[in-house]
């Protein structure tokens, strides 16, 4: 039978799994399948799983518990294998890189940092303060001038002025954070947001992060809005 995979750990790691089901319409228990140093945690599937919202959560829930207990190399959404002997395999095969990953992971979690720019009226308003060539063309274009060009001049002049703010503001605010992080890697960021980064914090620099973090939202003016999420199974800084 087909297994989805959730992750990867130590044969040590406590598994308590006693009543734990996964994914699918029909879950199966949540189990291990080991090979020397190594354990999957796995369970059986009869069918082809899609990225529904129940299915997604139970995913999140196994590798939430067991980030609880011990260090996991947490697997994507959506991991198949053919059966135990495949992973027994693959854990066989890859077991120095999957042991040095699990090190580099240990005692640390995953947290994301977006920044969005909430109120794009306040930051134009600080754009037309600050930039006198915008403020010339804004008044000329409110006074009544023809000219078909200075809208559209304008409008360039402010995107360019707002993608510079941005950017330095985003570099500024991964300066300041990834001195709490072992490791950190940015992500290109989605609409409406400037900024979407991932830090691995480890445990005992958590607090510290958290205070750093929060005291930066409360010092950026012009409208900008932080959203912090985690601790999360690191994703991001599976190699």
């Amino acid at each position: 039978m087909a297994l989805y995979v959730y992750a990867i750990t130590g044969k040590d790691h406590p598994h308590r799994l006693d009543g734990v089901t996964g994914v699918g319409s029909h879950p199966s228990p949540v189990r291990t399948v080991a090979a020397g140093p190594l354990c999957a945690v796995v369970s059986d599937i009869s069918e082809e799983i899609r990225p529904k919202r129940r299915d997604l959560q139970v995913h999140q829930e196994v590798l939430e518990s067991l980030m609880a207990d011990a260090v996991v190399l947490p697997l994507q959404f959506g991991y198949f294998a053919s059966g135990d002997q495949t992973v027994q395999q693959a854990l066989e095969e890859n077991t120095d890189s999957y042991i040095a990953t699990l090190a580099r992971l240990d005692g640390c979690a995953e947290y994301h940092v977006r920044a969005t720019q909430a109120d794009e009226d306040e930051l134009l308003r600080q754009i037309l303060q600050d930039s006198p060539e915008a403020r010339d063309l804004n008044e000329r274009i409110r006074a009544g001038a023809q000219d078909p060009q200075l809208p559209l001049t304008l409008g360039e002049l402010v995107a360019r002025e707002v993608q510079e703010r941005q950017d330095s503001l985003a570099a500024g605010l991964v300066q300041a954070l990834i001195p709490y992080g072992r490791e950190h890697t940015t992500h290109p960021p989605s609409s409406p947001d400037f900024l979407n980064l991932s830090l691995l914090v480890p445990h005992d620099r958590t607090e510290d992060f958290l205070a750093a973090e929060a005291s930066l939202a409360q010092q950026i003016e012009g409208g900008v809005d932080f959203r912090l999420t985690g601790p999360l199974p690191p994703y991001s800084f599976v190699q």
